[in-house]
């Protein structure tokens, strides 16, 4: 007999709701299952839309794959997580959205913070007329000896 699958806790989907709420992002079934995936216990997370995706399915909630990721796409607009792509093919959600830099463990694919008061960045280069900087993400790649 197969396992039933984890259900949120209210808990859980009352944080989500609440976070949902103070982006006035409109609360519906599939955005509260996905905030109180990503912010239901109260800790940061940097995640795929594929890992979430994977998520979702074990707790039972019925999205798609492309609900994840509009969902995702509709949660950086409104500011509560902020995209972090580490190449060209992959990216991840943070939802720590101050500006801080990343370790990505290249050998597991895992997206952890950075020290921030550790890095120093001493200068920029000067932006092209007609633009300006409006974020600078850094991202240090390891590789476990």
């Amino acid at each position: 007999m197969k396992d039933m699958p984890e259900t949120l806790s209210p808990q859980a989907l009352e944080r989500g709701g609440a976070w949902l709420r103070r982006a006035d992002l409109r609360p519906t079934r599939q955005r509260v299952a996905l905030a109180a995936l990503l912010v239901g216990d109260g800790r940061d997370r940097h995640v795929t839309a594929e890992g979430l995706y994977a998520s979702a399915q074990e707790h039972g909630e019925g999205v798609s794959l492309a609900t994840v990721y509009n969902t995702l796409r509709a949660f950086c607009e409104a500011g509560l997580v902020q995209e972090v792509t580490v190449d060209g093919s992959r990216s991840y959600f943070d939802t720590r959205v101050d500006d801080h830099p990343h370790f990505y463990w290249e050998d597991s694919a895992e997206l952890t913070d950075a020290p921030a008061d550790e890095l120093e960045i001493a200068r920029l280069p000067r932006a092209p007329e007609g633009a300006e900087v409006s974020r600078v993400d850094v991202v240090i790649r390891l590789r476990r000896r």
